[in-house]
Formats: structure tokens, C-alpha cells, sequence
């Protein structure tokens, strides 16, 4: 059985194009998810608008992940310099060949060096998962967790990433959002998992009408001052103390 393969973002807006054309960069790029996540062709861009900040010689057009490291340290530092920023889960997202970020980095500087505003930038938070992808396929062909990990976890982030600690932290994050789309799906289809009632959902409510009766009571005995009218009588115990009890009978008539 064929399902249907993941979605490839890998379209730019028409006005984006025309850009990238007229800033006349050493290579024209045709995979926007290779060609940018070096930092070449983004420091070549800025450079045309920075040139003295932007040097080219300084940059290696290489692929391994110390080149890339080395030109996007270069890169941050002068766009501090500059007042600029970018955002990181795009640079991110780039740098480890995720898809649709290095479309959302392209977009996201031509905003900020043209002062343009484009309807199809996303807005609000970055999602470079596959989760879009996996709604799209059967509830039987869905990745599990191991494969979840594998999915949106790439083998660059692991090497990048020398702390322990923060690759947990990733990891914990994947199998989270895997168990809450789990937990999702059997809410959606309870049939399809055997997903039984518990007692309590089973167990039929009834109104404490108990209760209620008891506090009426005693707030009709609590208004009244004459204990003889509700028919009340005297308990007296040892040590000449008393106690007062409501006749309850006295109130039913």
C-alpha cells in the first residue's frame, strides 16, 4: 500500500524569486534546504547590502558541520553588530536541513532587508516537525515513538549538541508530543482502540438532594428563636449542662 509522501515545502514566493535574481549571488540555488544551510549564500546575501561587514573571503562554502558552524557564528556576530536578528528556530531548522526553514529564513530576510511584508510568512511559532505529515496518513502506517525520534531529531543536531543534558531534554520533547497526538487519536476514535468507559463515567449522577434537605432544616431551625414552636426538647446530662436537639417531627405538618 502507497501513502501519500511528505509534504514539500519547498515553494517561495514570486516577489522572493525575483530578489534572489536581482542580487546576482555566485550560484543560483535550486535546493533551498542544501544551498542555504551552510551560510554561504546568506552571508553573500547580506553582503550585497553590508559589504564592508560581510567580507566573502571569510566564509567557506564547504558542507560539513564545522564549516556551517563556523560561517553562522560569523554571521550572528556582525547581525548583533547590526542591530539584526533572525529568528533561531529558522536558523536552526536551516543549519540541520529541516524542512520548510530555510524557505521561512529566505522569506523572513527579505523582510528585513526590503521592508516588505509577505502574506505567506508564517506567523506565530515555527513547526518543522512532521507532524502535518503524519495526520495525513492512516492511523496504522503513523510513526511510533522510536521513529518519531528519528524523524525530528537529525544525526547534525546530536553532533552539535555536546550536552547530555539539552539532547535529553530534545528527545523528551519528541516522545511528548508523540504520547499527546497518541492521546489525541484514541479521544477521536474510541472504537478503533477499544477504548472502554471507566466506572466513573459509567456511574449515572443524581442531584445530592440529601444534603439539600439537611441544610434547609437547619437553616429554618437556625431563623427561628422560640425552640418551643419547632418542638424542640430538653436533654439534660450530668453536670447540669444542656444540650438542645430539634424535633424533627415537630417540623413535618
Amino acid at each position: 500500500m502507497a501513502y501519500s509522501q511528505p509534504p514539500k515545502r519547498t515553494g517561495l514566493p514570486r516577489e522572493v524569486l525575483k530578489w534572489l535574481q536581482s542580487l546576482d549571488l555566485s550560484f543560483s540555488p535550486k535546493n533551498l534546504r542544501r544551498d542555504f544551510s551552510n551560510g554561504y549564500l546568506v552571508a553573500e546575501i547580506f553582503s550585497r547590502f553590508y559589504p564592508e561587514d560581510f567580507p566573502m573571503h571569510s566564509y567557506s562554502n564547504g558542507s560539513s558541520l564545522a564549516t556551517k558552524q563556523a560561517n553562522w557564528t560569523q554571521i550572528e556576530k556582525i547581525l548583533m553588530k547590526q542591530h539584526l536578528s533572525l529568528v533561531k528556530e529558522a536558523v536552526e531548522g536551516t543549519i540541520h536541513c529541516k524542512p520548510g526553514a530555510a524557505e521561512a529564513l529566505v522569506q523572513e530576510m527579505y523582510t528585513l532587508l526590503t521592508n516588505k511584508r509577505i502574506k505567506t510568512v508564517q506567523e506565530g511559532e515555527l513547526d518543522f516537525t512532521d507532524r502535518s505529515y503524519q495526520e495525513q496518513l492512516p492511523i496504522v502506517a503513523r510513526a511510533t515513538a522510536s521513529k518519531a525520534i528519528k524523524n525530528n531529531m537529525r544525526l547534525s543536531e546530536e553532533m552539535a549538541e555536546p550536552n547530555i543534558t539539552a539532547k535529553q531534554q530534545k528527545i523528551q520533547t519528541i516522545i511528548h508530543r508523540h504520547v499527546e497526538q497518541r492521546k489525541e487519536e484514541r479521544s477521536r476514535h474510541p472504537k478503533r482502540f477499544g477504548v472502554k468507559p471507566t466506572l466513573g463515567e459509567q456511574a449515572v449522577r443524581l442531584p445530592p438532594t440529601s444534603v439539600q434537605n439537611d441544610t434547609d432544616l437547619y437553616t429554618k431551625a437556625s431563623h427561628t428563636s422560640n425552640p418551643a414552636v419547632l418542638g424542640v426538647k430538653t436533654i439534660v446530662h450530668s453536670g447540669e449542662i444542656r444540650h438542645w436537639q430539634v424535633d424533627t417531627s415537630a417540623l413535618l405538618f
